[in-house]
């Protein structure tokens, strides 16, 4: 038998292509779809799931997680939409019960090897600014890959360099604000993923990009934090610590 798991939000575009994913793993044993409405708690002590896949709504992720947490499975979290303070709480939680979790802004691989690659640029290139595109039914603004983008370059640069500019004739034209880094955020229909970094230098810029076309590109960064996970006592924010 491979490690038991169930994907929370079975129903939707993402939860569809996970659970292909999990059940064409012979590692793993999907063992239920949970739909909006299911008692998550009672299906996870009911097949003994070692992980649940959350991948539901900004609005109900943090109830899900914690859920999940308190029932004594693992999380594996692609739903975007979590404040760093309930980051913290699920931390803890996962620190009492000595379980592991990973939350993970992205899961494509080409987007975590991006962010990456940004952090490196920024010891060099401090003048940054992140355009995110998603589709038109991402609830939250900016994504969860922006945000992490950005605290992972302030992480790096040893000194804030926005370019202000000197007067917005509409409140709002500079983009959102995260660690003096503009984010500007674009919802459209035809649009699945994508990300710009955009450096900017004397006499030239860098762009450091990514663009997913569809949902499959989640699915390996899916199956790695499954099997991941299972060696895991702590909750982590994020792919990279594990690629």
């Amino acid at each position: 038998m491979g490690i038991k798991v169930i994907i929370n939000g079975a129903g939707g575009k993402m939860g569809k292509e996970a659970v292909k994913a999990v059940k064409e793993d012979s590692s793993l044993e999907l063992v239920a779809e949970n739909h909006r409405g299911d008692n998550l708690a009672k299906n996870i002590e009911l097949h003994q799931a070692d992980i649940v896949v959350d991948l539901t709504t900004a609005s109900a992720v943090f109830e899900n997680v914690t859920t999940i947490i308190e029932t004594g499975a693992r999380p594996v979290v692609g739903t975007s939409g979590l404040l760093p303070d309930q980051v913290n709480q699920l931390k803890e939680k996962c620190i009492n019960k000595k379980l592991g979790g990973i939350i993970a802004p992205n899961f494509s691989i080409g987007a975590i090897l991006m962010m990456k690659y940004a952090q490196d640029a920024a010891r060099h290139l401090p003048n940054v600014e992140i355009i995110e595109l998603h589709h038109d039914k991402k609830e939250d603004s900016p994504s969860g890959t922006a945000i992490k983008t950005s605290e992972m370059i302030a992480e790096t640069r040893k000194k804030i360099q926005a370019v202000q500019s000197k007067h917005e004739t509409i409140p709002g034209a500079r983009g959102a604000d995260n660690f003096g880094i503009p984010i500007h955020s674009v919802r459209l229909p035809g649009i699945f993923a994508s990300q710009q970094v955009i450096f900017g230098n004397e006499g030239e810029t860098l762009t450091i990009s990514n663009q997913c076309i569809s949902r499959a590109a989640m699915m390996p960064g899916i199956i790695l934090a499954c099997k991941k996970v299972m060696g895991l006592d702590t909750l982590i924010y994020g792919l990279e610590h594990i690629i």
